[in-house]
């Protein structure tokens, strides 16, 4: 894994050094073991290397013979297969034994077409000297981030929105309609970002640039067309247990030490024993657990099915004083702002992990909703007289008296994906999860994934965001997703076969962090901090912002509040340009 950055000027003068090399160092933190820099004509772009696979010959950039260069954040799975085939009947020249370099040479072979060959996740940069182009391209589930500006005097990427701020290329502006989004939603939608003028390559999309302009666009979708197959439960367990074999091994390859995040729920679980099936050498699991009685401690019955398939299980404690000293920090690296309280316990694992000397976790993101394993499901599945909905109905802060006005267009962009993935003889049930899958998916669980790990130098990877798993479990029929009230019904029904130990049918609640108890202790002193700030004020009474602090033992305000407060936050951070201290209400009190 790695940062990337690059541009192309639009007069064809020579890419300039200095913001290149600005990005470079911004991106620092995703590249720790080396950087690689490229400029030719009007086109530069730098690399920063987290060494994973050909750790002695895989430094970029990368490339063929015929001119072309890249420079990418990506880990193709299928590289060893692609070598093999690129190699039959007319021989590739490879240079170096890493998984990055098929890519260029599928593309000498098969022009724009070649992310179709990929298996795997990736931001691509991509030059051609000969054809006059540079050629950005994301995966199909967009696991790995890649944004893009476009200016007057060219057209800058790079793997984070802070990079190219810090640059001077794009100064940073709020977007209100995006910004209504976050604080709604807690995630944002769609193309554009909360940052005016950066805009994000979509996922499974490829753009072309040409004198600093993008004039083409191609995009990969990563769920399959059609509804759901004809396929009794004997025959799916089998395909699926095939599938997810076959995805773990691939996801499997690496030449450094790997773990895995274990919540002791289905979809970790499930990875877990795959993983145990599978691995040539011994298993980490690492699981965290909160010092609150009133949430679900994950800790017993993770540690059981570790004990169960001989892993080593690592726990980690994350208590309230963690909370208050850590969110700052954790809120500044979420520059592409996810206002999910997973953030704490993803950022607390991936800190654990790289101190044992992790440098690559396997995680469980995209089983719920390629499963169907959410309760917002569960509604979907039911008639409207049964208060059967479709998710985000409403806002997190609608209905609570606290803000000045509507927050007009929060919810267009989910609307606009309700209607992008109608069709193709799909069921409400598939509906429901393409609309999270192009979404909430890569602008909330894979950017939170990738931020934490990456601030600490760590890459994730996600065996169940990937086509070939997609391509069984999006078409399952929905009683194979949900029956008997229960969600994810197949993998569940695969894992109560081969390790029982997991109590595979058992109600379990998901991942609760303690967020309301430590706001509510705390109320009276955060209520006026967060009212008071200037970013708040803009949408919210600051009287009723304090009342809804002091009413935070509430679901629903504790929820909001929650959401406040990390706006807050984030803006003080990312838009203020503000350094933040390690004390959440020092933080708050410096915006007064």
């Amino acid at each position: 894994m790695c940062g990337i950055a690059g541009l192309m000027t639009r007069d064809g003068a020579p890419a300039p050094a200095a913001p290149l090399e600005a990005m470079a160092a911004v991106l620092r933190h995703r590249g720790p073991d080396g950087d690689g820099h490229y400029r030719c004509g009007d086109v530069g772009m730098v690399q920063t290397r987290l060494a994973i696979i050909d750790l002695v010959t895989g430094d970029q950039p990368l490339y063929e013979p015929a001119g072309a260069a890249l420079v990418a954040n990506a880990e193709i799975y299928n590289y060893l297969e692609l070598r093999s085939e690129l190699g039959c009947g007319r021989p590739a020249a490879f240079s170096t034994q890493s998984d990055c370099e098929p890519p260029l040479h599928l593309y000498r072979r098969y022009g724009l077409d070649f992310t179709a060959h990929l298996r795997g996740m990736y931001a691509i940069a991509l030059h051609d000297p000969a054809a006059g182009h540079l050629v950005l391209t994301r995966d199909p589930f967009g696991i790995k981030p890649l944004y893009y500006a476009e200016t007057p005097s060219a057209l800058a990427f790079a793997s984070q929105p802070s990079a190219l701020i810090e640059a001077g290329i794009v100064s940073p502006q709020l977007v209100q309609s995006v910004r209504n989004e976050l604080v709604q939603m807690q995630f944002t939608t769609g193309r554009e970002t909360i940052f005016a003028g950066i805009c994000r390559i979509l996922p499974g999309e490829t753009v072309v640039v040409r004198q600093g302009r993008i004039v083409e666009r191609r995009r990969r979708g990563a769920l399959p067309e059609g509804g759901p197959l004809a396929i009794d439960e004997q025959e799916a367990l089998a395909r699926l247990d095939a599938v997810i074999a076959e995805s773990v091994r691939i996801h499997q390859r690496s030449d450094v030490p790997f773990g895995m995040f274990l919540s002791g729920g289905i979809d970790s679980t499930a990875m877990l024993l795959m993983m145990a099936r599978l691995a040539e050498r011994p298993l980490k699991a690492f699981t965290i657990g909160f010092a609150a009685s009133d949430v679900a401690d994950e800790r017993p019955s993770a540690r059981a099915a570790a004990q169960a398939v001989d892993a080593e299980h690592i726990e980690i404690l994350f208590d309230e004083p963690d909370f208050w000293r850590w969110l700052p920090e954790i809120v500044s690296v979420i520059d592409d702002p996810v206002a999910d309280y997973a953030i704490l316990p993803t950022w607390a694992l991936a800190r654990a992990a790289r101190q044992t000397g992790i440098k690559v976790i396997l995680s469980g993101e995209g089983g719920d909703e390629l499963f169907a394993g959410y309760g917002r499901y569960r509604s979907v599945v039911r008639p409207w007289w049964a208060g059967g909905r479709m998710p985000h109905a409403r806002g997190v802060l609608d209905g609570l008296g606290i803000l000045r006005g509507e927050t007009a267009g929060w919810r267009d962009g989910i609307a606009a994906a309700e209607a992008r993935s109608g069709g193709h003889r799909r069921t409400a049930l598939q509906v429901a999860q393409a609309v999270d899958c192009a979404d909430w998916l890569p602008n909330d669980l894979l950017v939170k994934l990738d931020r934490c790990l990456m601030a600490h130098g760590t890459e994730g990877r996600t065996p169940y965001l990937d086509t070939e798993v997609a391509a069984l479990a999006f078409r399952l029929p929905d009683d194979l997703k949900i029956r008997r009230g229960l969600g994810k019904w197949l993998l569940r029904r695969w894992l109560a076969d081969r390790l029982p130990e997991a109590r595979a049918f058992a109600r379990k609640r998901g991942l609760t962090v303690p967020v309301a108890r430590w706001i509510a202790r705390r109320a009276d002193e955060l209520g006026p901090l967060v009212a008071r700030s200037a970013a708040i004020r803009e949408i919210c009474r600051p009287d009723a912002v304090e009342r809804l602090f002091a009413a935070a033992t509430h679901k629903r305000a504790a929820r909001a509040a929650w959401n406040l407060l990390f706006y807050a936050l984030w803006h003080r951070r990312h838009i203020e340009r503000a350094a933040l201290p390690p004390d959440t209400a020092a933080a708050l009190a410096e915006t007064l």
